[in-house]
């Protein structure tokens, strides 16, 4: 068996000095204001605030109490990675959470006062990789969780997919086909989050050409308890034995590319499809509300300032024919 793809440098590539378990954690005076250079040492439990990018939504509840009954019997092995926060009101240095999120809510759970912490000045996009890398590395998030904290990338700060990829040591393929699963309707995701089905059931639903047909054979696939294999041979046989050409990957066309730069959200689904007698642009769309915004986009241009939704008819996606006489 071929050895398991690491994550390039992980965590260290992100962290200018990760400590070791075994440093010396020392405990400040109470009111040192510690410059941040990576020392760990004891803080305040209370003084720590979540992480509001935290990209793990679901801690399975038997780990949580494991990981808390061994905190209680040999303490924090492992410091958390925080960051300082403004403190308008004076008083105590405050921290946020960037890496821990599990170690900080066991600590919770069992009452604990003071947690070692390592301090890191961040910025936003650092506190969302790191998370993300941390969790990554654990194999800690669920596919809809990993495909979450990865268009908060591409969307909130314009990282292309084979950039996110190298951040967190994955393929631009894995990237990209990980964003899709947000493509299928909240009801299977639901599905997919609950653990009814698989991320490969997810993508082999993602063949089935609308939401409708979606459910359906989710539905059915739950009900039935199809394995992938099956559900892939069930898609086929829906779509035919013939099934249409796959359109031009959205990543490798550079015209996919600038539409996609156009509408101002890198996240979105063009099909660039040809044909013999040329072809047709599609844009996809996930509800109504990112309809009426990608039309605004497309009406008033890249450059427009952003105002009220624009009404609209209710197409399930925009094509625009190009050279087709038809």
């Amino acid at each position: 068996m071929p050895p398991r793809r690491g994550l390039g440098r992980g965590l260290d590539a992100l962290i200018a000095s990760t400590p070791e378990p075994t440093t010396t954690i020392r405990t400040p005076e109470p009111h040192d204001d510690l410059v941040p250079d990576g020392t760990p040492f004891e803080v305040d439990i209370d003084r720590i605030e979540a992480n509001p990018r935290q990209p793990r939504q679901v801690f399975d509840e038997v780990a949580m109490a494991d990981l808390a009954d061994s905190i209680r019997v040999h303490g924090v092995l492992q410091p958390l990675l925080v960051s300082p926060v403004p403190n308008a009101g004076g008083g105590l240095p405050r921290y946020q959470l960037i890496a821990g999120e599990r170690r900080w809510q066991a600590s919770r759970m069992i009452g604990m006062v003071r947690v070692p912490v390592s301090v890191r000045v961040t910025t936003p996009q650092e506190w969302l990789e790191l998370a993300l890398v941390e969790n990554v590395q654990r194999s800690d998030l669920n596919a809809l969780e990993a495909a979450g904290a990865y268009r908060q990338l591409a969307t909130d700060f314009r990282m292309t997919h084979e950039a996110i990829g190298k951040r967190v040591g994955r393929s631009r393929h894995t990237i990209t086909n990980t964003l899709r699963l947000l493509h299928l309707p909240p009801s299977v995701q639901q599905d997919l989050r609950d653990g009814d089905l698989t991320e490969g059931h997810a993508r082999a639903l993602l063949a089935l050409p609308d939401s409708i047909r979606q459910r359906e054979v989710a539905s059915r696939v739950i009900r039935e308890g199809l394995n992938v294999r099956q559900t892939e041979a069930l898609v086929k046989r829906l779509l035919g034995s013939v099934a249409p050409p796959p359109p031009n990957p959205v990543e490798t066309h550079p015209v996919a590319q600038r539409i996609r730069s156009v509408l101002g959200d890198t996240t979105t689904r063009v099909d660039l499809i040809q044909g013999r007698r040329g072809g047709k642009v599609v844009i996809h769309y996930e509800d109504d509300s990112q309809l009426e915004r990608l039309y605004g986009r497309l009406a008033s241009g890249p450059d427009a300032p952003s105002g009220p939704p624009v009404s609209v008819p209710e197409p399930k996606l925009f094509e625009r024919r190009v050279n087709d006489p038809t």
